[in-house]
């Protein structure tokens, strides 16, 4: 990273497109300079149905970032939900070539190569490298090892697959929209630094982020990314569900969502009557009890937590987390959705803190929480996005070799 650097970053959601544009200012932190969104639901159920609409909708903002920060942008990042996401540990202890001057930039580069030899299946491609502990001999951990007098370094860390086809198809889209592909990140692995608070970076946790149409599972035994996955459930189907059983539009079924947003039954200080004005039966001046209303809301939430709780049960990653974190759209807005959910997995649960969460919108969360992570990383000097430069030739090789770059230089 350097002063200057202009990244892009595009979250692909179930119910939008949003992205961010950030440069890199004088003091080397992250600068807002454009942000847009559109929306977009040509993904569902983690499976894209309609690449028209996807490049439509990047196209449009794209186009709207491009006016606002007075650019041409010819590449980004881009987000992918845990459901096509595999992570492998790797460790790997590296020499020194030069005793005398120390662990050199060859030294750690030739670690991070090695840290990705792994087999990987012929479905999958590496999108991502984690390098989450440099030790040294004395096993004083850092951060850089470059320079440091030690005969030999060990780096742990995890190397994310992602499902070859899924690539080939977001890469697809991207080219449609006249873009290259800078990167392709985990979205909570990106989300991480920005919805957790300083005293639960390095605790092992759960972050769920439930949005309109998914919930992405994060899982991390301190600074290890141990366990992602993807349910396709969100807020959406608690609007379905109002919809469906009081027989009225989405539209009224988000209002009264919004309105009357409480996950237990049990906290109602008021059961009030509600006209439904949108009622689509043979009765006029419909009226229902808030109670009514709520309990749709918990069943929905209950039956969300519950298919988490199964997923971490089943993979054995359950009795690794201390705490539950929760954010994304779909859920946040809705009181004591963090106590519904510690009572399904019985472990303690609370809506993000995290320091920058209030100061980002909540729709571009996800492509600034993407920003973030690019420009953090230590191991990498060129994490800018092409802006005002055409490219050409193998989309799919085009986007492998942005991806080793962005890795090993």
């Amino acid at each position: 990273m350097a002063i200057g650097d202009i990244i892009v970053g595009i979250d692909i959601g179930t119910s939008k497109v949003s992205g961010v544009v950030a440069e890199i200012n004088n003091f080397n932190q992250v600068e807002v300079i454009a942000t847009a969104e559109y929306k977009c639901f040509g993904i569902k159920k983690s499976k894209i149905t309609d690449e028209n609409e996807i490049t439509s909708a990047i196209s449009k903002t794209v186009s709207d970032l491009e006016q606002q920060a007075n650019i041409k942008i010819n590449s980004t990042y881009i987000t992918i939900t845990g459901k096509h996401v595999t992570i492998v540990q790797n460790s790997i202890v590296k020499e020194a070539k030069d005793k005398i001057v120390g662990i050199t930039s060859k030294d750690l580069n030739s670690a991070l190569l090695q840290i990705k030899d792994i087999d990987v299946p012929d479905d999958k491609v590496i999108i991502d490298i984690i390098t989450n502990e440099i030790k040294l001999d004395n096993g004083r951990v850092v951060d850089n090892p470059v320079g440091a007098l030690s005969s030999t370094f060990t780096v742990n860390g995890q190397v994310i697959l992602a499902n070859k086809n899924y690539v080939r198809q977001l890469t697809g889209i991207l080219k449609k929209a006249n873009l290259e592909i800078d990167g392709i990140i985990p979205n909570i692995l990106a989300q991480r630094t920005l919805v957790l608070d300083k005293n639960e970076v390095n605790d092992n946790v759960m972050i769920l982020d439930i949005g309109a149409g998914n919930t992405d599972i994060g899982i991390f035994n301190g600074q290890n990314y141990i366990y992602t996955n993807t349910i396709p459930l969100g807020g959406e189907n608690i609007t379905n569900d109002i919809a469906l059983v009081f027989n009225i539009t989405e539209e009224e079924a988000e209002r009264l969502k919004k309105q009357y947003a409480l996950a237990l039954k049990s906290f109602i200080d008021n059961d009030t009557d509600i006209i439904l004005n949108t009622y689509k039966g043979d009765e006029k001046n419909k009226i229902i009890k808030s109670s009514q209303l709520i309990e749709v809301i918990e069943a929905r939430i209950e039956e969300i937590f519950s298919l988490v709780n199964k997923q971490i049960i089943n993979a054995g990653v359950k009795a690794s987390i201390n705490n539950v974190i929760l954010t994304g759209q779909g859920i946040t807005c809705i009181s004591k959705s963090d106590v519904a959910g510690k009572i399904v997995l019985n472990i303690p649960v609370k809506i993000s803190t995290g320091r920058l969460v209030s100061t980002i919108k909540p729709e571009y969360r996800s492509s600034y929480a993407l920003i973030r992570y690019i420009s953090a990383r230590n191991t990498s000097k060129n994490v800018a996005s092409k802006i005002d430069v055409k490219s050409s030739g193998n989309v799919i090789k085009t986007v492998l070799e942005r991806i080793k770059e962005f890795f090993y230089t």
